[in-house]
């Protein structure tokens, strides 16, 4: 009984690693994919916030700080992008993505008496910039989850490769080693009373035989139990 259930053990071990396994490849496949997007996606971001810097400082050089301020605070009377978080499965692991909804135009009429060009084109490329930042933080929160997921995985793969599965095995070779012990003494022990009874019966053979010799020699002969015939010329 014994046996059966640390083999159940051995083989669940098993099945579980090599679902683990398989699991930890998946999410490093996926691991990878990000990693390679989010590497470009913060290469792009150091360019485009460069870009909305350059196009702030225009607006501000042909608007005026005071032209800037006064279309910053128009703008702020609506929310300029809004975003949803919706959740990916990868072998198990829900993985949050943030996505940007639409951009709103916003308040035209801001600066249309000085540098009205400039302060949208400010506006858009600070808007494109934000949508961009919310692709890349949705990257790297994708990304912190699968590496600790990655991390949790491998740890448990690891785990029943070096520790569980061997542990299991070495009890069932025990297991075996004491049944093969005791199916040696059985062996020896059936052995042993075989050979017993073989004595024995020899023994009372050899008692038998003693016994049918001892009688016969000790029987009287007919002439002594009957005396001797008249009959008989000597």
């Amino acid at each position: 009984m014994t046996l059966i259930t640390f083999k159940t053990r051995l083989k669940g071990a098993q099945k579980g690693h090599s679902l683990l396994k398989k699991k930890a490849d998946a999410l490093v496949m996926r691991f990878r994919s990000i990693l390679a997007v989010l590497k470009e996606a913060k290469e792009k971001m150091c360019d485009e916030m460069r870009a909305a810097h350059v196009a702030l400082a225009y607006s501000k050089y042909h608007a005026g700080d005071a032209g800037v301020s006064f279309a910053v605070q128009e703008c702020m009377k609506q929310q300029p992008l809004k975003t949803r978080i919706r959740s990916d499965n990868v072998a198990g692991v829900a993985i949050p993505i943030f996505q940007r909804g639409d951009l709103l135009s916003g308040n035209d009429t801001a600066g249309m008496g000085k540098g009205g060009e400039q302060i949208r084109e400010a506006r858009n490329k600070w808007q494109q910039t934000l949508a961009n930042l919310v692709k890349a933080g949705s990257l790297q929160t994708q990304f912190v989850v699968l590496d600790a997921a990655i991390k949790i995985t491998n740890r448990r793969v690891n785990a029943l490769d070096k520790v569980v599965v061997p542990k299991i095995i070495n009890t069932l070779a025990y297991i075996n080693s004491e049944l093969d012990e005791l199916e040696r003494e059985e062996f020896f022990r059936l052995k042993m009373i075989q050979k017993k009874k073989k004595n024995l019966a020899e023994e009372e053979l050899r008692q038998d035989e003693l016994a049918r010799q001892a009688g016969v020699a000790e029987a009287p002969s007919m002439l002594e139990t009957f005396g001797a015939d008249e009959d008989i010329v000597a």
